[in-house]
């Protein structure tokens, strides 16, 4: 069986989108330090590929490697799937509660109902449009990381979680690395992440260019959108040659050792 790798690209959103750049603003991780990647937390992570021949040389098979794109200083991925949701209705229903209060005022002189209607209004917040091409998720109402709805522009907003658009470069042109985006009921990833299968009969370095597009909140005549900006980052994986062995014992597959 193929082993699964995995692989963190934190992006820091704010800083990605005002700089127009990813270098800088990108941290990977992955799970295979135990075997020798480097770099783990920086931009220059290089993964290693390892356990692709048993101990008596023969070869096993390929890795596969899985892409969990982040953003830095967002809602966590953690929390439930009906988070926005939620929060959208909750805001709903304290509008519509509001309105009774607002409507049993109607007839004092010294109320100004048009202005308290739109003051509720802008409170109950707005939903972003998404862009034709974009591939920004459609979460609903606009918030900011506290879960509150965002009221008007220029108030800081939860970024969505960047988007993997494509893996290309060195690792796929040689016939290393084969990319593809694929679907499956995924908690973090909305159900697509990109995954790849790995040659590992060719050892060597191999880099790669991961297409990043992220989302930045724009306001025209008073209506969010999300704009896509289209970025790209590079890393690297290590394939090696060295035997297949226990994660464990750091010996060869077998049994596992009894206390």
């Amino acid at each position: 069986m193929a082993q699964q790798q995995g692989i963190i690209v934190l992006v820091d959103i704010a800083n990605a989108l005002q700089a127009r750049t990813l270098t800088g603003n990108v941290y990977l991780f992955d799970n295979m330090a135990f075997l020798g990647s480097t770099g783990q937390g920086t931009a220059d992570l290089v993964t290693i590929c390892p356990g692709t021949y048993w101990a008596d040389g023969s070869q096993a098979t390929e890795q596969v490697l899985n892409w969990l794109p982040a953003s830095l200083g967002s809602i966590p991925p953690t929390v439930p799937r009906s988070y926005h949701a939620d929060r959208a209705q909750a805001t709903d229903q304290e509008a519509l509660e509001e309105i009774a209060g607002v409507a049993d005022r109607a007839g004092d002189p010294s109320v100004d109902t048009a202005a308290e209607l739109e003051g509720l209004r802008r409170r109950v917040g707005a939903r972003a449009r998404r862009p034709r091409g974009g591939r920004a998720p459609a979460i609903g109402k606009v918030l900011d990381v506290t879960g509150n709805v965002v009221t008007g522009e220029g108030q800081a907003y939860n970024h969505p979680n960047p988007v993997i658009t494509d893996i290309t470069g060195q690792a796929v042109d040689e016939k290393v690395m084969y990319p593809a985006q694929y679907g499956s009921p995924d908690m973090v990833s909305d159900g697509w992440y990109w995954a790849a299968s790995v040659d590992t009969a060719r050892p060597g370095t191999y880099r790669y260019t991961m297409h990043i597009q992220l989302h930045e909140l724009v306001w025209r005549n008073d209506e969010p959108a999300w704009e896509p900006v289209d970025l790209t980052c590079e890393s690297a994986i290590k394939v090696i040659s060295d035997p297949k062995r226990n994660a464990f014992t750091g010996a060869g597959l077998g049994m596992l050792p009894m206390p």
